[in-house]
């Protein structure tokens, strides 16, 4: 008899320390070795960090380095620790803890409360909506329910930053957040929503990582007992971690440095959620002996996707662009992604759909294909192409648009307002049907202009000018038609997609396709205003929106669709224009530095950069498949660290720098930084600087081709950097730019 555990679902448990690490890749292998001291593993999308940490964990495990009890392995979904506690069972490492932070710290709140406060552990709300409501009725606030859920939100927010009620205004204004009342009113209503909770002994999500580290701080004999249990620590998605989160896991760790954290700065996306990728980029910076480890190789998607992928990046400024990963595919070549441009909405909606019955036909299963979007209310108008099309679909992390709250309560007042229309003050003064539809949700929300910022409010304004949207394109359709008919093809559309789906092609937003992929990929509605969406306003929130983007490309694994539509409805005028993420990427758009390789740093296995043997990939040609190895140019040694890629030699060979030269370059960035009003780093690292001192370029050439430079440096700075490297003096500033 065949033994089970040769089943793809029952895999071989590997035999011995050394069989774990079979397969890996070389930067795989080394997270997986790197077992002492502080560990930073900088993983893009696609390059398998959940393989190596995981393998890291069982490697220590069988080897009798790590005792299963003391690691704790933390993430942030219970799907994501679910899957890792499946695969260290996997590979023979069971009894590892792997768990999310509110469930490591409940667990211990509920195991240390009465040692430290007496009794049982106080009850967790179900949802705060409930209690917010009751602080804004003591408060004499009045609020509808999506104002609610916005200050449920801001609350949140407030609590994993550790900002207290007294403090909420200056914290609200210093992080640029668009607040959705006045700030005085939402901290009054915080500070009353805490006094509830203590009067009624209840705690919410946050507190129970609050209180976690409350207990922490204030009881040493609990931290060291907490401490002796768990004496390894590794957490994925570090770029998302709050700085409650962090306060936790170094409370967690003590004086200790047995850690080792995952994540990618270009795919932080949850900024107004408190998450930021600050800890990640300061890691080095805590641990000035930590080990770092780029993994590059992107063994999800093809050569096509990640040259997008990558020059999408490489437009990308701050400081997390700074730090960004240059994906290497290890898969065969595929299609190039297809770019569409449609006169309307309602063509873009069915040219995907099209474009999905020919991918089904072709043998992609439906559950390999994803739509995905930026803002939820864009799913309508796909929900019924697919419809149309005949095309099962599921949506995923929002309620079907006609089963949304603000479209059921819009739907009946419009029903109520075609049955006893004739009787409506209301629809006195208005004759065609989109005014009488425009009329009637007034009352439920609806304005001409949408209101500030994003959040609830902005959601159920969405939802509701998509009705008036449908609204105007049914009577265009239909001039005849009334207020009754409207309300049947609302019916009709809503009826159409109650049927259960059990297969379907994904449809979802940006946000909620995060640590997913499929096989086909449509990313749909990119135009100015909504991506970067239109309260898009501050560098930071344009970054954060083009991370989104990066994000919503690298869950491709094949086939890639990009599209946008030049208006909203059929006739309209067409006003809109692609994306800016997309200049120098689509075709016809030009060729800038966003189609070049991108200049970032490059990973732990990337080999030399465009500079280094020749002009840089041109928009829309294939990147070459392979790349000669780096060496250093003293000893010969194959070249792995970005930061030995950027010198071209050993960080400990001997360095024939110009010291003269190295200063005065100093000095230059130095003033060119202050006229920028950036970091010095962001004019050119410091290890930049070494190696145009050690290789003093002569000309353009010479120059580009020195790993770190980048094409965008190149044109910004070239000139003067060549003159400071011939002698020349009085090189300063950028009054010019």
């Amino acid at each position: 008899m065949t033994s089970a555990t040769h089943s793809p679902l029952f895999p071989q448990v590997p035999d011995s320390a050394d069989a774990v690490l079979a397969g890996l890749d070389p930067e795989q292998r080394e997270v997986a070795t790197a077992l002492h001291g502080p560990v930073c593993v900088l993983a893009g999308a696609g390059t398998g960090k959940t393989r190596a940490i995981t393998h890291r964990i069982a490697y220590g495990v069988r080897a009798g380095i790590l005792q299963p009890a003391s690691v704790l392995a933390v993430t942030f979904t219970n799907r994501a620790a679910g899957e890792m506690r499946g695969r260290l069972r996997q590979l023979g490492a069971s009894g590892v803890q792997a768990r999310t932070f509110h469930s490591a710290a409940l667990r211990q709140l509920q195991f240390f409360w009465p040692k430290a406060v007496g009794g049982s552990l106080p009850r967790i709300v179900d949802r705060k909506i409930k209690l917010v409501a009751d602080a804004a009725a003591a408060c004499r606030i009045r609020l509808d329910r999506n104002e609610l859920r916005d200050l449920t939100s801001e609350i949140e927010w407030s609590k994993v930053t550790q900002t207290v009620p007294a403090d909420y205004a200056a914290a609200a204004a210093k992080s640029g957040r668009d607040v959705p009342r006045d700030p005085a009113e939402i901290a009054q209503l915080y500070a009353a929503y805490e006094d509830l909770k203590r009067d009624r002994a209840v705690i919410d999500f946050e507190d129970v990582l609050l209180l976690a580290v409350g207990i922490l701080q204030d009881r040493h004999d609990i931290a060291e007992q907490v401490r002796a249990q768990y004496q390894h620590f590794v957490v994925d998605e570090y770029q998302d971690v709050s700085p409650l989160q962090q306060r936790l896991l170094e409370l967690w760790l003590g004086d200790r440095d047995s850690l080792c954290v995952v994540g990618d700065a270009s795919q932080t996306i949850y900024s107004f959620t408190g998450a930021t990728p600050d800890h990640l980029l300061n890691f080095r910076t805590r641990h000035p002996g930590a080990t770092v480890v780029k993994l590059v190789r992107d063994y999800r998607s093809t050569p096509q996707v990640v040259h997008l992928a990558n020059g999408l990046l490489s437009q990308a400024r701050g400081r997390a662009a700074d730090h960004r990963l240059e994906l290497i595919s290890q898969r065969e070549p595929g299609a190039e992604p297809v770019y569409t441009e449609y006169a309307d909405e309602p063509a873009e909606a069915e040219g995907a759909a099209r474009r999905i019955r020919a991918l089904l036909a072709d043998g992609v299963p439906a559950s390999e294909i994803a739509v995905l979007f930026r803002t939820n209310s864009q799913s309508e108008i796909y929900e019924q192409a697919l419809a149309d099309a005949g095309v099962p679909y599921q949506l995923r992390g929002a309620e079907r648009f006609f089963e949304r709250t603000e479209v059921r309560e819009a739907g009946a007042a419009l029903r109520g307002a075609a049955r006893f229309g004739g009787n409506d003050a209301l629809l006195d003064d208005v004759v065609d049907l989109p005014s009488q539809v425009r009329a009637v949700l007034s009352t439920k929300g609806w304005t001409t202009q949408p209101p500030a910022g994003s959040g609830a409010a902005r959601d159920r304004w969405e939802s509701l000018a998509a009705l008036v949207r449908l609204a105007e394109d049914f009577a265009r359709a239909k001039p005849e038609a009334t207020l009754a008919d409207l309300v049947a093809e609302l019916d009709e559309r809503a009826n159409a997609q109650h049927a259960p789906i059990v297969e379907g092609v994904t449809l979802a937003s940006l946000h909620a396709a995060k640590g997913l992929e499929w096989d086909a990929v449509f990313l749909v509605g990119l135009a100015e205003g909504m991506m970067p969406i239109t309260y898009a306003k501050t560098d930071e929130q344009i970054e954060e929106e083009r991370r989104l983007l990066y994000v919503g490309v690298t869950r491709a694994r094949v086939h890639l669709s990009l599209s946008w539509a030049l208006s909203r409805s059929p006739g309209g005028r067409p006003n809109r224009r692609p994306s800016r993420f997309l200049d120098g990427l689509r075709p016809g758009s030009g060729v800038g530095a966003a189609s070049r390789a991108a200049g970032g740093g490059p990973g732990g296995v990337e080999r030399g950069s465009a500079g280094e043997g020749g002009a840089a990939p041109v928009a829309g040609r294939r990147p070459r498949k392979s790349r000669t190895p780096a060496r250093c140019r003293v000893c010969g040694r194959t070249l792995t660290e970005a930061g030995e890629l950027k010198l071209l030699r050993c960080e400990d060979c001997p360095s024939d720098m110009d010291e003269g030269l190295y200063e005065r370059l100093r000095e230059w960035r130095s003033v060119q930084a202050k006229q920028l009003g950036q970091p010095a780093y962001c004019v050119f690292t410091d290890k930049t600087l070494i190696a145009i001192a050690e290789a003093v370029p002569e000309d353009e050439g010479e120059l580009a081709r020195i790993p770190g430079v980048g094409v965008r440096k190149f044109h910004r700075f070239g000139a003067e950097v060549l003159a400071i490297c011939a002698g020349q003096e009085g090189v300063r500033g950028a009054e010019g730019e």
